[in-house]
């Protein structure tokens, strides 16, 4: 009976979300279009940050907090490189070389500063009770947050954009280069993770893990690299998040990492924490959910946007407490 009225009220609350946006696309078709492609840029960038989450903790079952905060000091180091160390300000040909180049040095800063995070707090901790890595994490962000506060200044810092700008015009939905940018950088990386992880030999050492560290071990596995290579590539990929961020954002400061940081651990458990499609999904989704919240006439408003998606993840936690592609999961005792 209780499952019978858990899926009564989830229909009625799907139905209720579906009539609220065709209403809204009623009103404005062109605004709503625009306000989704917004949303899927700010999404793919959300899942992006999400999947090093989801990674670590597949690996080691740690929520990483500091993550979000790496992130924030990949949008400074890829400011300060592009715009003061190779001086590219405007698009151009140079400017897109020095981008290239940029999002190759940018990645690497971010992978080498995780393993060194995962091999001077996290890795005497893995036998430790659950509670001390999780204060480690907290104490790493901090001390993120201070760097990136000494690096950035207290006050947001504006960076000029080598990306093309304009927009697309089909009819009355434009759609800015910026957008066409960041899915041209994301998805072959989130395709070369998915490569990575499920068919290479250090991709099934990683399943492997996850699975059981001490069958791994017997397997022949270096644990210790297998879990560093894993804070490399979550690394990794937050600083091209971090790049493309600085480069359509174009604004920095030493708070972002607890914002899109906390966005991003959102997705990652909205997905099902672990999941590696399940990030990207919930990365995407809690994007549509705030372009369309703050770009539509018949919604809350920006206002209320991290209400809305803070809401949502709870009607999903509490339908569907593994998370959308997650898996039960029940405690040996």
């Amino acid at each position: 009976m209780g499952a019978l009225l858990r899926m009564v009220m989830m229909v009625l609350l799907l139905g209720g979300v579906s009539v609220l946006l065709i209403i809204n696309f009623v009103h404005s078709p062109s605004q709503f279009v625009n306000s989704a492609f917004f949303g899927l840029q700010n999404g793919v960038l959300y899942a992006l940050i999400a999947l090093g989450y989801t990674m670590v903790y597949g690996i080691i079952e740690l929520i990483n907090f500091a993550h979000g905060d790496l992130f924030m000091l990949g949008t400074l180091f890829a400011g300060f490189m592009l715009t003061d160390w190779l001086g590219q300000h405007t698009s151009d040909l140079g400017g897109w070389i020095a981008l290239g180049l940029t999002l190759l040095a940018c990645m690497a800063f971010c992978a080498i500063f995780n393993v060194v995070i995962e091999f001077l707090a996290y890795r005497r901790l893995r036998k430790a009770p659950k509670l001390a890595p999780l204060i480690t994490a907290v104490g790493v962000s901090f001390i993120l947050q201070n760097i990136g506060l000494d690096w950035n200044g207290s006050s947001p810092k504006q960076w000029p954009s080598v990306l093309p700008q304009g927009a697309v015009h089909l009819g009355s939905v434009s759609i800015d280069y910026d957008f066409f940018a960041v899915l041209i950088v994301t998805i072959p990386l989130l395709l070369l993770m998915t490569f990575i992880v499920n068919r290479t030999r250090q991709g099934k050492a990683m399943r492997a893990t996850a699975q059981d560290q001490d069958a791994a071990r017997l397997m022949g596995i270096n644990v210790n690299r297998t879990i560093s290579f894993t804070f490399a590539l979550g690394g990794a990929l937050a600083g091209a998040a971090g790049l493309m961020y600085n480069q359509t954002n174009g604004t920095t400061t030493y708070r972002l990492g607890l914002q899109l940081g906390l966005l991003a651990f959102t997705a990652a458990v909205l997905g099902g924490i672990g999941n590696l499609t399940g990030a990207v999904l919930g990365g995407v989704l809690i994007g549509l959910i705030q372009g369309l919240n703050d770009g539509l006439d018949i919604m809350p408003g920006q206002r209320w946007s991290q209400t809305v998606v803070f809401t949502v993840l709870i009607l999903v936690m509490v339908f569907k407490p593994e998370g959308l592609l997650g898996r039960p999961t029940t405690e040996k005792v």
